[in-house]
């Protein structure tokens, strides 16, 4: 097979001092740092080991002719943001985690095992393909000590006689050999879509009973997650800890669990693992101060803070809450969206300015990973869904992903350019990586029922966890029937989805659900506003 992947013609090595270009071979030694190339079935496996030089980048190059009218996608470093798009040739384009080549019948991809010990970042030319890891600490190098790191292991796939998105799930699979998923189907209600944080524990139970309602008679019970606004420290500068107690409307966290669980819902508790103003905390244990003023997460790169963490997770679970959705990691380790990171997930600091985690001998890409093996640790038989994470290095650690940005309960724009775009360019990684969450049918007053009970149908019918916010006394009797039905679908996941015209637009329309095929309107009358112009008034 022509594009399967083994060992590269090229490899150039980038440490803070220079940088090495070598034809490629299984050893390749510089100074104290080697490279080992071990051949695989089906790619190459790349490990790094270096006494005190820092290490930055590796590089590697195969060369590939592509045909002239290849089209190309890409994976995102974390959630997408309506960004995910098949694609002519572009050298530039740079593509995290895996990409694929459609060409007529053929499809072929290219990507790295998960939790890999570098962030992997692709591109593709008229000449062949490019593989950078990044080895980086911060944005330093990596500093082993004498230390091998397992920096990506590549595979590769060419296939023919399925669709390109059925290709894109068997790249998938090669990549994730260990996913692990929940014990039943995961759905139910969250209520920050109309609730925007504004809630209490009378609210909850509220939505609680409506949610079991909406349920009613199914033997999997569904979840009812309490999202931000529980928390004793609100929206100053932003959501953060302590996470020992609620908030005054929220008096007794075990107590709300309780009274949920006996509403007939699965209790579900929403947390921000590393913004902590808990005076308790050594400043030793902080990142330093980078882009945003004031703004010093917890380094995870410190194991105190790891088990400061897990403390709080084993609290959840005391409470009685079975679904943890941890959020904002990506952003407090390095402050920046995935919409912004373009090339790296690491922002270049004005006047090359130097950070790094406390721990210089790992990896960001390795820290990163023991973050997320901490979390799935102390959550025991709970649920986690892992939201703002690289979903490359989640896989295995969660059993949920939001694989998207938010939707909305305000702007249905913005549920169709995020929640339309990621289900159809991600739905590839469900049942593969882990079950992908693209997040929640908000249900108000401010968006159209139709488009609403539209996206809620995708969804329940794409076999992946549908959560709603429903706004109290906006459903009528036919929608409360179709949300009924939505839900009983989402009990049990058993059907499948493919998106039939993702080569040619951003939010597919034609779908395959099951058996049957379904075209679905996604836009307003007067078309798409920018940036969601139209609610900023």
């Amino acid at each position: 097979m022509f594009y399967l992947l083994n060992m590269p013609e090229q490899v150039t090595l980038f440490t803070a001092e220079k940088k090495s270009v070598f034809a490629a071979e299984n050893v390749i030694l510089q100074d104290d740092v080697r490279i080992d190339l071990l051949q695989t079935a089906c790619g190459v496996n790349v490990r790094v080991t270096a006494g005190e030089t820092p290490v930055n980048f590796v590089r590697l190059r195969w060369h590939r002719k592509f045909p002239e009218n290849a089209l190309f996608v890409g994976d995102a470093w974390e959630r997408t943001y309506g960004d995910l798009q098949w694609r002519s040739f572009d050298a530039f384009r740079l593509m995290p985690w895996y990409f694929l080549m459609n060409s007529r019948d053929v499809t072929a991809g290219f990507g790295v095992k998960v939790r890999s010990g570098a962030l992997a970042l692709w591109s593709a030319d008229s000449e062949g393909i490019t593989l950078w890891l990044d080895l980086r600490c911060g944005n330093q190098g990596v500093i082993l000590n004498g230390r091998t790191v397992d920096a990506a292991e590549v595979v590769s796939g060419e296939y023919t006689g399925i669709s390109a998105f059925a290709a894109a799930r068997e790249l998938c699979k090669k990549m994730c050999t260990d996913p692990i998923f929940p014990a039943q189907p995961v759905y139910g209600g969250n209520n920050w879509y109309y609730a925007y944080g504004i809630s209490s524990h009378k609210d909850i139970l509220v939505d609680s009973r409506r949610v079991a309602a909406l349920s009613e008679g199914l033997a999997n019970r569904p979840f009812m997650v309490i999202d931000d606004g529980w928390q004793l420290n609100l929206h100053n500068p932003g959501p953060a800890g302590p996470w020992k107690a609620g908030n005054d409307r929220f008096p007794d966290m075990a107590k709300l669990a309780a009274e949920m669980r006996q509403t007939g819902v699965r209790p579900g508790l929403w947390f921000r693992p590393l913004f902590n103003f808990d005076t308790e905390i050594p400043e030793s244990w902080r990142l330093p101060e980078r882009f945003i003023p004031g703004h010093r997460s917890l380094d995870p790169s410190i194991p105190e803070v790891l088990e400061y963490v897990k403390a709080d997770i084993r609290r959840f679970t005391g409470w009685g809450f079975e679904l943890i959705k941890h959020d904002f990691t990506t952003w407090d380790m390095f402050e920046i969206w995935g919409m912004d990171m373009k090339e790296w997930p690491i922002r270049r600091m004005k006047g090359g300015l130097k950070w790094s985690f406390a721990d210089r001998s790992r990896t960001n890409a390795e820290i990163i990973v023991n973050l997320y093996k901490a979390i799935h640790e102390a959550a025991g038989d709970a649920v986690i869904i892992a939201c703002n994470t690289f979903g490359h290095l989640t896989a295995g650690l969660a059993q949920v992903s939001r694989i998207g940005d938010d939707t909305s309960g305000r702007e249905w724009e913005r549920t169709c350019k995020m929640g339309v775009n990621t289900l159809a360019f991600r739905l590839c990684q469900h049942k593969v990586f882990f079950d992908a969450d693209a997040d929640c049918i908000g249900v108000t007053e401010k968006i159209s029922m139709e488009h609403n009970m539209q996206w809620a149908e995708l969804v329940a019918k794409s076999g992946t966890p549908l959560f709603a916010s429903i706004k109290p006394g906006v459903l009528n009797a036919e929608e409360t029937a179709a949300m009924k039905r939505f839900f009983a679908l989402a009990s049990e996941q058993n059907m499948t989805a493919e998106p039939l015209d993702w080569f040619r637009t951003t939010a597919p329309a034609h779908w395959r659900l099951g058996d049957e095929e379904k075209v679905f309107d996604w836009y307003e009358e007067a078309g798409a506003s920018p940036d969601f112009v139209e609610n900023s008034f």
